[in-house]
């Protein structure tokens, strides 16, 4: 979930949320078996914005520790389709719109929907949760869905 004023990066860095939806893809398909792939399904805005996003995964992919190894078992060239034609795609606005309105976590202060709260309840209930072991050998738990205030790349 992403703060809607939250600061973008400068240049052709990867947006943060998309990092991130990378990473916990990778946990879930690593969780699920040895050998699952997966692909990445965008739903087609303006061409520019898609080809800007196409290279922007593509240096992720190619040219970061991180993004070489999760395209390992992500694809890292997405699919683009029409919303109002593809169904799972209309499905997925449905269940984001359930969140973004009906749902509210930690530092969020823009108001919720009260009607959409029990939609929003149902859609954060499906929410992957895993566990990885951090540098300091402490298992964290990993949420598919967090909350996103700046949009930059940590500084590495």
């Amino acid at each position: 979930m992403v703060e809607p004023s939250s600061p973008l990066p400068n240049g052709d860095f990867l947006r943060k949320d998309y990092a991130y939806l990378f990473e916990r893809f990778f946990y879930y398909l690593e969780d699920i078996s040895m050998d699952e792939m997966g692909v990445v399904v965008f739903d087609e805005l303006e061409k520019a914005r898609c080809k800007r996003l196409l290279t922007q995964m593509e240096k992720y992919f190619l040219r970061t520790y991180n993004g070489r190894m999760r395209s390992s078992r992500i694809i890292p060239e997405p699919f683009f389709v029409h919303s109002d034609l593809t169904t799972l795609v209309q499905l997925a606005d449905i269940v984001a719109y359930s969140l973004n309105w009906g749902l509210r976590l930690n530092r969020m202060k823009a108001p919720m929907r009260p009607d959409m709260e029990p939609f929003g309840r149902l859609a954060f209930d499906l929410r992957y949760v895993g566990h990885r072991i951090d540098e300091q050998e402490i298992d964290r738990a990993v949420y598919g869905i967090t909350y996103i205030d700046d949009l930059r790349p940590r500084e590495r």
